[in-house]
């Protein structure tokens, strides 16, 4: 059976600098597992590769979609299998590197088909939720009692995404996650940054004070041009006004509502950008954002089974932690 290789860990972890050095000691390519890198445009944010990095290892599933468009785990899986397939037969061991678990747990475990996004009806239910907070997850508990234990009350995305299954599809979500898909068909050799906790907060911190110094303020402003002239050509302008009737440009840019835009810091400088306190207040939040999808990454990742931990802590320089990894992974395989 061919092998693929993971890289996994929090955002800020470090997986960026040694992943370039693994695949080049490999010879192989680097296919990301980032549920944000996926989107063109949006470079800064979602810390791809420079376009220099990528000269030098050629890298899979980043600028595959625009801004506007939903991209399901379904589609990652369908586009990365063909990917996969090709490396093979060329006799090259994939390098899969990202911290979205459930892309990851498509790959290994399989996922399930659900139906596809209904933006209508999620609009509504967030209407509904804002109006009275909870009721969503009153709703999920009357319809799927085994996935409302599952998910927290101020989980708002997931009791959406699950009640659109409810709502929509032929069965409930509980029931779909008896009927998972089968897992790709490779040997998954997975290895986990791991840092202590203090360490990587600052690291978070230092890498979001980067991004403001790279230009993701200005970055924001050109994308959210990009989605609202996209709107313009394809409805027109009384159809984009007729939109904005429940969307005011003041009070939630259209930008808002789409998959792209729960990248953390951009909905944060879109909220900046409208008005809605100063940069060092949309910095701040940023930080705090990408702390707590840290430690999320960190409790989803405890549930995966054979990964390999790798203590970074102390180590930032990526040939230091390319020289404690690779020794490891020349184990397991």
């Amino acid at each position: 059976m061919n092998r693929v290789i993971i890289l996994l860990g929090p955002t800020g972890a470090g997986k960026t600098g040694v992943s370039l050095l693994l695949a080049q000691k490999l010879k192989t390519d680097i296919i990301s597992a980032d549920s944000m890198q996926i989107y063109r445009h949006m470079d800064i944010g979602t810390a791809k590769a420079s376009a220099e990095e990528r000269k030098h290892v050629s890298h899979h599933m980043i600028d595959i979609a625009e801004p506007w468009e939903t991209f399901s785990t379904g589609k990652y899986i369908a586009a990365v299998k063909p990917i996969l397939e090709h490396l093979c037969m060329e006799g090259k061991t994939p390098l899969v590197v990202g911290g979205t678990g459930l892309y990851i747990k498509a790959m290994t475990k399989g996922i399930f088909s659900g139906p596809s996004a209904d933006w209508r009806l999620r609009e509504e239910l967030l209407a509904i939720e804002g109006e009275s907070p909870g009721t969503l997850y009153d709703f999920l508990k009357k319809l799927d009692p085994p996935a409302v234990e599952k998910i927290t009350p101020r989980d708002t995305r997931r009791l959406i995404r699950a009640l659109e299954v409810c709502l929509k599809g032929d069965a409930n979500m509980s029931e779909l996650q008896q009927t998972l898909t089968r897992p790709l068909p490779y040997e998954f050799i997975k290895i986990g940054i791991t840092r202590q906790r203090k360490e990587l907060y600052r690291l978070i911190d230092e890498r979001v004070d980067k991004m403001i110094e790279a230009g993701l303020v200005n970055e924001v402003k050109i994308v959210v041009n990009i989605i609202e002239e996209h709107y313009r050509r394809r409805d027109g302008e009384r159809e984009m006004r007729d939109r904005d009737k429940h969307l005011p440009t003041s009070e939630k840019p259209v930008c808002l509502s789409l998959p792209s835009f729960q990248a953390i810091g951009y909905k944060e400088i879109v909220r900046y950008l409208q008005g809605e306190g100063s940069l060092s207040e949309a910095v701040t939040l940023i930080k705090k954002a990408s702390k707590r999808y840290a430690k999320r990454q960190f409790t989803w990742f405890r549930k995966e089974e054979n990964i390999c931990w790798v203590d970074t802590t102390g180590i930032t320089d990526p040939q230091e932690v390319f020289g404690k990894i690779h020794p490891v992974l020349t184990t397991m395989m």
